[in-house]
């Protein structure tokens, strides 16, 4: 471990003798401003088994890839289309749709063709067929036809030609056999008096009743096919598209945690509704480690559970419902700086201070195993890990004032990033993918072009070491912390500064991070144990949250839930979510406006 940024004189030891204990967050006039911002948009909270209500939007719903299903979407596309005018892309798509449209009519026209030559036993037929046609499950349908072809020849006492037929075309397809020991039966034939004298085939009920099996079986491929061509005489309700996201919009209302009185207005359909909500009691309080929690992250996107990163070098996952340890992640040697978790929560990434990064399977959280070690010669302490847009690629960076993008799929480092002096504290991908944001000791924040390797533009605003850096959802926007006691906000496109948050403590040998709340609001830690939360235009303080005892390291926000997870030195995580019943205190009233909180003394 290296002592300028791993806390030496640990501050986890000062706090061994406090007991922890869960508490609620002590009001000031800008958090009773919020607090009475929550009770006029008339938001309550809904209980896990509200929730649970909610049919899960999974694939087992439909099936996407059904033929029906494809043409009912590209009606649905094509009315919206003609709807808003655009007609000329209308006929474009349905141009494309009708090219496949007549590829899939010869295919259901050759399955027709084929079904009469097996059962008029035209076996010349169906081999140019076959042979001219894709079909599904070819080597099936191929083994089932020859089986047919062989086993009339033995009905005709063909020998040598059942010999040929069983050589030439079964032996090849001898995997596709109905079950495992078929195909020896069809060998034992060729010795037999009669069909029948083989255990595989005693029901051999002659050549004509065969085939019309055989033709059943066809005929129910022909049948699945032309049920997708139902749709394209069925009625189409108007403005269908509009009203299928009004209904998905309703159920993301319906399921979320938090329900206002009133309707609310989506401003957006490109992500999940999700209110706008600010924090204002604690939760939770997650307790089981035994030394300071640097780090925190969701495990998937649902946030049904929570990971933590701590200085007794394991990794431990939450129920955010009931607060206790499901699993805990050993195998590191030092502390863990951070943790990464991708969207389906099926892996996690770990940092650690002996120099690893270790890829972890959590899909059983009864079993999590490690799948995997990243080595870097010399590299010392990993600060920082994240996955690329596509969670192909991890992004790590550390002590050594290197970057590396690690490649999950060939398990190797395929770019190093050099440049910056000191070490580089937290590294991340922009929304887009081409490029690698990270902040630094040297107080400057780089942008990296992740091709090349070769750092296109550096900002150098910040006073004092940059501890983290987070982009927006929608990449327009960066937010970076800095031991100058400030949060900043950035506009990635102009890479201008806009805003400076702040309020809070950030000085020491900390890696103190911020992040983003929704649209509208900045979250982030502070060394003096409060979680501060920030409206993003007016930069105010709209809510201090209070109830750890010691640095609040790490904050974030989970949409879904509804809640706010902090990791403090306190040895404690804990979560924080909006009381109706804690919303009646007096204070200002405001109401939300695209882009922010606005208050009335704004």
């Amino acid at each position: 471990m290296n002592d300028d940024t791993d806390e030496a004189n640990d501050t986890a030891l000062t706090f061994a003798h406090i007991k922890p204990h869960a508490g609620t967050s002590q009001p000031t006039a800008q958090s009773t401003s919020a607090q009475t911002a929550n009770a006029q948009l008339g938001l309550h909270y809904h209980h896990s088994e509200r929730s649970r209500l909610c049919t899960e939007a999974s694939a087992e719903l439909f099936d996407e890839n059904s033929p029906r299903i494809r043409r009912d979407i590209i009606r649905i596309i094509a009315q919206y289309l003609d709807s808003q005018g655009y007609t000329s892309s209308k006929v474009t798509l349905y141009d494309e749709a009708n090219v496949k449209q007549q590829h899939e009519n010869n295919y259901i026209s050759d399955v027709v063709r084929l079904r009469a030559a097996i059962v008029d036993g035209e076996w010349t037929e169906v081999d140019r067929i076959c042979s001219s046609t894709y079909l599904k499950d070819k080597k099936h349908i191929l083994y089932n036809v020859y089986k047919q072809q062989y086993l009339e020849l033995i009905e005709d006492h063909e020998s040598q030609k059942a010999f040929a037929t069983l050589n030439k075309h079964l032996k090849p397809l001898e995997s596709q056999q109905s079950f495992q020991g078929e195909f020896r039966d069809l060998c034992y034939l060729l010795t037999t008096k009669s069909i029948q004298d083989a255990p595989a085939f005693r029901n051999w009920d002659g050549v004509s009743s065969s085939r019309e099996k055989l033709a059943e079986y066809l005929q129910n491929i022909l049948e699945f096919e032309i049920v997708g061509r139902e749709s394209e005489h069925q009625h189409m309700m108007p403005n269908r598209l509009t009203a299928l996201l009004r209904q998905a919009v309703a159920y993301q209302i319906e399921s979320c945690q938090y329900h206002s009185d009133a309707i609310p207005l989506v401003p957006t359909i490109l992500t999940d509704y999700a209110p706008v909500v600010v924090p204002n009691t604690e939760q939770h309080s997650f307790i089981g480690h035994l030394g300071n929690i640097k780090c925190t992250a969701y495990v998937g996107q649902c946030g049904r559970h929570v990971a933590s990163g701590s200085s007794d070098n394991t990794i431990r996952v939450w129920d955010t419902e009931t607060s206790e340890c499901v699993a805990t992640l050993r195998g590191h040697t030092a502390r863990i700086w951070d943790i990464c978790v991708d969207r389906t929560g099926s892996t996690l990434v770990s940092a650690s201070g002996d120099g690893t990064v270790k890829i972890w399977d959590i899909r059983d959280l009864n079993k999590p195993q490690c799948t995997s070690t990243v080595m870097t010669e010399n590299s010392g302490d990993v600060y920082s890990v994240s996955l690329n847009p596509l969670e192909s690629h991890i992004i790590m960076a550390g002590y050594d004032r290197t970057i590396r993008l690690y490649d999950r799929v060939t398990g190797r480092i395929v770019q190093t990033f050099h440049g910056h002096e000191l070490s580089v504290a937290h590294a991340v991908s922009n929304p887009l993918g081409n490029l690698i944001i990270s902040g630094s000791k040297d107080q400057t924040v780089k942008f990296w072009d992740i091709m090349s390797g070769t750092c296109v533009k550096s900002l150098r605003s910040h006073l004092g070491e940059v501890t983290s850096v987070a982009t927006s959802d929608s990449g327009m926007l960066l937010l970076s912390s800095s031991k100058d006691n400030s949060n900043r906000l950035w506009d990635l496109r102009s890479l201008k500064q806009l805003h400076r948050y702040k309020g809070h403590q950030n000085t020491s040998k900390n890696f103190i991070r911020s992040s983003f709340i929704g649209d509208s609001l900045v979250v982030g830690g502070s060394e003096d144990g409060i979680v501060y939360i920030w409206d993003r235009e007016s930069t105010k303080i709209v809510q201090r949250l209070s109830g750890h005892q010691g640095i609040v390291y790490d904050a974030k926000w989970n949409p879904k839930r509804g809640i706010l997870c902090s990791a403090s030195d306190d040895w404690t995580l804990k979560t924080w979510w909006f009381d109706p019943n804690n919303s009646d205190m007096p204070g200002p009233h405001f109401s939300t406006q695209p882009g922010g909180l606005r208050l009335p003394y704004d």
